[in-house]
């Protein structure tokens, strides 16, 4: 007799496998890729905003710009390497396809409200001629939007005519910042139109059982109250002649062709004279 051994190690990482699909699919898994930006001042409440954004993570965001003869590609990605550039959350990329990083993502800073959050970018690199050379800093604000998972990235303004404090500005639209919609109660009307529907439906099913297993009715008379309802229904059909009817209800029936005025009596015509004397 022949013992067949099986590879315990194959079953147990099959089984393993196994155990994560399901886990995946429960959500048991849920990942926290905005753990990977470094906020510019650590804090709970920023975190629990970024915790917000999660959604959002691995993936790039794309937008091209045009103005002139000058020509702009930038890409966005939230907590990650933006265009595969390490430490870069947001690049700048010309006709040449030479990169400028607008931010980093491990200067991070989020704020939000109920229905929007603003994350912003900073240390990016340094500007040649404005700004006082300072470093880049990108701001994207994101806005919610039920009707969308996310939108395409737009690229509102670019604002360096100053000395200090200069940003780029970005906007996205996202279902992931829209606050919990409150639990749907039911009206006031609705429940009344539930318990009716509900007491008719007891009703007639118990009526029916009773007519046909009790009083051994058959055909219309299983309904319950069969004449009830029948003379009911005469008159609601009288009421509604006597209300909606066009003609007077004295008014006697004419035919075509024949008087309605009584026909005088003819006088008897007297045949005495053809009796035998």
């Amino acid at each position: 007799m022949k013992v067949l051994n099986r590879p315990t190690g194959v079953a147990f990482l099959l089984w393993t496998l196994a155990v994560e699909l399901v886990l995946c699919g429960s959500g048991a898994l849920v990942s926290n890729n905005t753990k990977n930006c470094k906020l510019f001042s650590e804090s709970v409440s920023e975190r629990k905003v970024l915790s917000r954004l999660e959604p959002l993570t691995n993936n790039n965001f794309t937008v091209q710009t045009k103005n002139g003869d000058e020509s702009y590609t930038y890409v966005f990605k939230l907590c990650g390497d933006a265009g595969g550039i390490q430490g870069a959350g947001v690049i700048q990329l010309d006709k040449s396809q030479k990169p400028t990083i607008v931010g980093r993502y491990n200067s991070t800073q989020a704020i939000g409200g109920s229905d929007w959050v603003m994350l912003m970018y900073r240390n990016g690199d340094s500007y040649d001629a404005h700004c006082s050379k300072e470093t880049r800093k990108a701001i994207v604000m994101i806005y919610c939007n039920r009707k969308t998972d996310m939108s395409q990235l737009e690229v509102i303004l670019e604002d360096r005519e100053r000395d200090q404090e200069c940003f780029y500005l970005f906007e996205l639209d996202s279902s992931a910042v829209c606050p919990a919609l409150p639990p749907q109660q039911l009206s006031t009307g609705s429940i009344i139109l539930i318990i009716g529907v509900c007491l008719l439906a007891v009703y007639l099913i118990g009526g029916f059982l009773y007519q046909r297993l009790v009083v051994g009715a058959k055909g219309m008379e299983q309904f319950p109250n069969y004449a009830f309802w029948v003379e009911v229904g005469n008159l609601t059909a009288d009421g509604c002649d006597f209300v909606c009817r066009s003609r007077s209800r004295e008014e006697a029936p004419t035919y075509r062709g024949v008087a309605t005025e009584p026909l005088e009596d003819e006088p008897e015509e007297r045949d005495d004279h053809l009796l035998p004397m």
